[in-house]
């Protein structure tokens, strides 16, 4: 069992259980909510632990005074935006410009849908990445870059990089026309977090000329250079899952794992996240609704209605427990 907490319900101390609903289809299924309202209490708030495969209500002893949280941290693609439909738009590009036949007995260029991106994008992060594994499971493909399947090393990198080299300045195309906004909630939470004297970061697995691109348009210049940290896939040697960009971060923002509090959209991001030692919510979007967030601390449709002060309260908690 999962639990979200609600932010207009803080007060009166109502937590929100997430079950799952097994009376929707595998592909609708998302959460049950089933509302608890417990008595306020001074010095402690509750949680949920299973046991004999009961759900049950356990305090927690929380000091009033605690403050946990030192540093809020933003994943990029899918949490200060909703980007993976841009992303496959630009790969797809990409694609049908260098005319990528995959296999290459192909008669069209390669085309990723909409449903397989969903799957791809949620299974392994980065671009380069993403490329090299659907050639080594399809073929590597004929192209406009090599007329015939590249066989070495040296060529197949080739062929990535200049594929993702296109496709990264098409993609930084799509932002600059001016239709993308930030999700809903993450410039106010920003705001907050500074205003509470909190450390403010991002953290993207993706090409770190494209973040910026994307910060600059969507959060701002000058929020964008008021960052404590920023970091992308250029700055790490492993993509997450890889805890190594979170791990980087903490130690360049110079707090623990335990007092950090992480924002992602995925379970690639929340794994990353949970192997730095870090606690992690999740604001889900449509292509990664379905996937098994039971580790995340807290489950959001959206930012719209989360507050710094309610984030506070789950790493309190979250740190508690522990």
């Amino acid at each position: 069992m999962q639990y979200i907490h609600s932010p207009s319900m803080a007060s009166s101390g109502t937590i929100l259980f997430v079950l799952p609903n097994h009376s929707l289809s595998s592909r609708n299924r998302l959460f049950s909510l089933r509302t608890v309202r417990l008595s306020p209490l001074p010095t402690t708030t509750t949680t949920s632990v299973a046991k004999n495969g009961r759900d049950t209500i356990r305090p927690l002893s929380v000091s009033a005074s605690s403050n946990a949280l030192q540093a809020l941290i933003f994943d990029c693609d899918g949490v200060i935006l909703e980007s993976e439909h841009l992303h496959r738009q630009a790969y797809n590009d990409a694609f049908s410009h260098f005319d990528v036949r995959c296999p290459s007995s192909s008669t069209q260029p390669l085309n990723w849908s909409s449903d397989f991106y969903d799957e791809l994008q949620n299974r392994i992060g980065g671009g380069k990445p993403k490329m090299r594994w659907y050639f080594k499971e399809h073929g590597w493909p004929s192209s406009t870059i090599f007329t015939t399947p590249p066989e070495d090393d040296a060529a197949r990198a080739k062929l990535i990089d200049t594929l993702q080299d296109w496709k990264t300045e098409r993609y930084k195309e799509i932002i600059k026309s001016g239709t993308v906004e930030p999700r809903p909630g993450v410039l106010r939470l920003m705001e907050e977090a500074k205003a509470a004297g909190k450390k403010l970061a991002v953290c993207s697995a993706a090409t770190k000329s494209s973040v910026i691109l994307c910060l600059e348009n969507l959060i701002g210049i000058e929020r964008f250079q008021n960052l404590d940290c920023f970091l992308a896939g250029d700055d790490v040697k492993e993509k997450k899952p890889d805890p190594s960009i979170y791990l980087t971060a903490a130690k360049r923002l110079g707090v623990s794992g335990t007092e950090c509090l992480v924002v992602e959209d995925s379970v690639i991001g929340l794994q990353a996240a949970t192997s730095a030692g870090m606690s992690c919510v999740i604001t889900y979007t449509p292509s990664t609704a379905n996937q098994d967030f039971k580790d995340a601390i807290g489950i959001y449709p959206d930012l719209s209605n989360v507050r710094l002060k309610d984030l506070e309260l789950l790493l309190q908690t979250a740190v508690a427990a522990t």
